[in-house]
């Protein structure tokens, strides 16, 4: 690690994709308002969707308007979260943001799907010391994932593609095609 490197905050480093420490003062902060701002969205939407969607607007890095997502909502930081026009997610989205989640357009989340950004290494020694790090997860327009599937750091999952439920996705998906199980393998290629 350079001179410069460990100078940066460990917020800085996270955001670089570098390793860094999780239990920071200041990224505890940051989780702690995506928290609350978590159980601030379940009891608006429980008001109405349009309330919620405001508190969503706050949490999120970038929601269109009519996105809809189900509560409870379970996110790391919510800034680095990105959700295009027409998207929908259903009851328990998990989307760990340790790094940019992007989801595209009209896509489709089932119930209890976990997008998962944060890596830990291998080493034990590193893991003593409480690194961690990311990778960005992107999904593609028009893709349909289905409960229970889990997508994790590093994968992009491409346009009109399909995951099968309870599928775990370790490696990229390309475009038009129904992927599932552990780990998701492609078996159909899909129409365009």
């Amino acid at each position: 690690m350079t001179a410069k490197q460990n100078q940066r905050s460990q917020r800085e480093r996270m955001e670089a994709g570098e390793p860094y420490t999780a239990d920071d003062a200041e990224l505890a902060q940051a989780s702690r308002r995506a928290y609350l701002l978590a159980k601030k969205y379940e009891l608006s939407y429980a008001e109405s969707p349009a309330a919620g969607h405001k508190v969503l607007e706050e949490l999120l890095g970038s929601v269109a308007a009519d996105v809809h997502i189900k509560p409870p909502l379970y996110v790391d930081y919510g800034k680095y979260i990105t959700i295009g026009a027409g998207s929908f997610a259903n009851y328990g989205l998990v989307a760990l943001d340790v790094c940019s989640i992007t989801i595209g357009k009209n896509v489709k989340l089932g119930s209890n799907v976990q997008l998962l950004t944060p890596t830990h290494p291998l080493e034990p020694a590193l893991r003593w010391q409480r690194l961690e790090g990311g990778k960005p997860i992107f999904i593609g327009d028009n893709v349909w994932i289905g409960s229970g599937a889990m997508v994790l750091a590093g994968v992009t999952i491409g346009e009109n593609s399909v995951i099968g439920a309870g599928s775990v996705v370790t490696k990229d998906i390309p475009p038009n095609v129904l992927a599932l199980g552990n780990p998701a393998r492609v078996v159909k290629s899909l129409p365009e």
